[in-house]
């Protein structure tokens, strides 16, 4: 069984699954696990991103598709070479990932059977889904059985420990230029593990808010987690917003309950998601538990 994965989430998922031995090739994106980052990347974003404000990204993804219909494109000379079986992608969102008509126009032109697995989650449920998918596609269902079982059997923990504590209300913003509220399975992540999402839905994509729309929440906790960026890269993006945000969230910023959180756990499709609810628990509700959010996760801000 040959893999290509176009998608960072899935990445993660085939290694969790302890099939990265079939893995043959990894998107742009991939970072993680270290162990699959010596493969071939099969997919490359159609402008430079290194260095872009969250503002100088929104332009350059809005111009590549009004100019190309997409963000991103893939190496079909590159993806033939390595003769997958199962090539792994989305249709969630054409901005993060390969979508997955890309995918199989790249496919088509390709000799034999290859099938191409979208895994399209909108909510947590939806991740775990796609675990059994790609472990139903490999052959190898147990795994997803029991990878989801553990995944969840964490997250009832969680519940277990904040759902008796008054959720503190919580503003999380997934991009700063232009300000975006929370969707898909962020805002579910806030609930389990204790807070009151105050803007954006479960189930649906984030949606584009006005800073004066901000202004009327009064969150008790802010939350920067731009999509795609580490922490360095959140943190120089808050500290550029820093006046705004003080303006929109008075009470954390003085309060000391500001942070940026690393998107990787929280905007990818992907078992971290877990670790990331838990990280946000010990946010919100550092009096039930005895550590600290993990350092690479969540860093407090300013």
């Amino acid at each position: 069984m040959r893999i290509v994965s176009l998608l960072g989430s899935a990445t993660e998922i085939v290694h969790a699954l302890g099939l990265g031995d079939h893995l043959v090739g990894i998107s742009h994106e991939c970072d993680y696990p270290p162990a699959a980052l010596h493969l071939p990347r099969v997919s490359r974003p159609r402008f430079d991103p290194e260095g872009l404000t969250s503002g100088e990204l929104d332009a350059a993804v809005r111009r590549a598709m009004q100019e190309h219909g997409s963000v991103y494109e893939v190496d079909s000379e590159l993806l033939a070479s390595l003769r997958p079986d199962i090539v792994l992608t989305q249709a969630v969102c054409e901005v993060c990932a390969v979508p997955t008509g890309s995918a199989e126009e790249a496919v088509a032109s390709l000799p034999g059977s290859v099938r191409v697995v979208s895994l399209d989650a909108h909510d947590i449920a939806g991740i775990l889904d796609t675990i059994k998918q790609v472990a139903l596609a490999a052959d190898a269902p147990h795994r997803g059985d029991e990878l989801r079982s553990s995944l969840r059997a964490r997250l009832d923990a969680v519940r277990e420990r904040t759902t008796a504590a008054a959720a503190p209300r919580v503003l999380l913003l997934e991009w700063l230029d232009p300000p975006f509220a929370p969707g898909h399975w962020v805002p579910e992540m806030v609930a389990l593990a204790g807070g009151e999402n105050l803007i954006g839905n479960p189930g649906v994509p984030s949606v584009q808010v006005e800073w004066s729309t901000l202004e009327t929440l009064d969150p008790e906790v802010l939350l920067v987690e731009p999509c795609g960026f580490d922490l360095d890269q959140a943190t120089a993006d808050a500290d550029r917003a820093a006046s705004t945000l003080r303006r929109i969230a008075p009470r954390p910023l003085a309060r000391g309950t500001g942070w940026v959180l690393h998107s990787a756990w929280f905007s990818r499709s992907g078992p971290r998601i877990v670790e990331g609810v838990e990280a946000l628990a010990r946010i919100l509700h550092p009096d039930r538990f005895l550590d600290p959010p993990d350092a690479r996760i969540a860093r407090r801000w300013p």
